[in-house]
């Protein structure tokens, strides 16, 4: 997680960021969206609305594990839609994210196994 967290802090500092949901629209409306991050929290309709997006505009998008509340604190704007609009970081937080998952999926399926 703190790679996570790194990544998305490094592109806030050098402006990779897009904050919010018109904003993070506007930038997949124009090609600039490379990968929309979804916090935890967020309502199912906002993320049915982001899922239609995305798919609109062909962008890929994933949970995080930040809640709203998290992704304040970690930009400064409270926000359950960021998107990274440089597609180096987007792959390397695409990465993070993805390697995550499987390492928690691995680890329930350990404890389920007994392993």
């Amino acid at each position: 997680m703190n790679k996570l967290i790194e990544s998305i802090t490094f592109c806030k500092r050098i402006g990779a960021l897009t904050l919010g949901f018109d904003p993070v629209r506007e930038s997949m409306e124009q090609g600039n969206a490379k990968l929309v991050l979804l916090a935890s929290d967020l309502s199912p309709k906002t993320r049915k609305e982001v899922a239609y997006l995305c798919g609109r505009y062909a962008v890929k998008s994933l949970p995080t594990p930040f809640t709203l509340d998290e992704f304040w604190y970690l930009v400064g704007k409270r926000a359950g839609i960021i998107a990274v609009t440089q597609e180096a970081f987007a792959e390397k937080i695409r990465t993070v994210i993805e390697d995550e998952t499987d390492r928690s999926e691995r680890l329930k399926e350990d404890a389920e196994y007994g392993d």
